[in-house]
């Protein structure tokens, strides 16, 4: 499965290697693409993720997801 966030806040190399790192520690992803131009994160992830906490993983790192 794939899901995508916007994410808003995000502007550099660092921002987007905290926002991959937080999601992959979230329980069935498998892999993450973070688009910095677009606010694009593009998930992949098994049945099993959870939403709600892939949101919350990225909002603790001081990201928006609209």
């Amino acid at each position: 499965m794939e899901t995508t966030l916007k994410v808003e806040g995000m502007t550099c190399g660092h921002c987007k290697s905290a926002v991959e790192g937080a999601l992959k520690e979230v329980d069935g992803v498998n892999a993450v693409d973070v688009d910095l131009e677009t606010g694009d994160v593009k998930v992949s992830h098994s049945e099993t993720a959870n939403k709600v906490e892939m949101r919350e993983a990225v909002e603790e790192q001081g990201y928006d997801v609209v």
